[in-house]
């Protein structure tokens, strides 16, 4: 492996110590933090290879999550689907513009108004991260499967905690269910 594709924070594997963590470089040699030690390693001469999925992109070496994660970023941010004034796609049209009022029962302690888009965003965040973590917990390769039952019936009661907010949805089928 060329010393050029490394870079501080990525994690490799070595053949004898296992996965590690590079942790500085210089022209020849890489100081990569293992289980047991800290140890200096040239990867030019030994079978030290990524421990991650990389991505090369115009000859540049990054590790995956990370051009995922700014090209994510970067898409988010061209579409404009952080600013507040953007309709969240999905809510239904009677919600759009607007406003869930927290109005608290001590009258001395102001109320919160947030936008339903932001509420509604939220909520959508919270189904797709449930559907990730369903997907890896399935997936996973370390758990066995009473465990993934188990953890499958904690999702499943998550899913039908969120249907208070179905009504939010314009469509049926985006919306939580019990069942999932």
């Amino acid at each position: 492996m060329l010393i050029q594709s490394l870079h501080i924070g990525m994690e490799v594997r070595h053949p004898q110590y296992g996965v590690g963590v590079v942790k500085a470089l210089s022209e020849l040699t890489a100081d990569i933090s293992f289980d047991d030690a800290r140890r200096t390693i040239a990867p030019a001469s030994s079978e030290l290879t990524p421990a991650e999925p990389t991505a090369a992109v115009s000859e540049l070496q990054v590790p995956l999550s990370n051009f995922i994660r700014e090209t994510a970023h970067a898409v988010v941010e061209g579409l404009g689907l952080e600013k507040d004034e953007t309709i969240v796609q999905g809510i239904a049209n009677r919600w759009q513009n607007g406003t869930l009022v927290l109005r608290p029962a001590d009258a001395s302690v102001q109320a919160k108004e947030v936008p339903l888009e932001t509420f509604f965003h939220k909520i959508v965040m919270i189904r797709n991260n449930l559907r990730v973590l369903e997907q890896k917990v399935n997936a996973s390769d370390k758990l066995s499967d009473a465990d993934k039952f188990e953890l499958q019936q904690y999702i499943t009661r998550c899913y039908g905690s969120l249907t208070t907010f179905n009504i939010l949805f314009k469509k049926k089928e985006d919306q939580f269910s019990s069942g999932s």
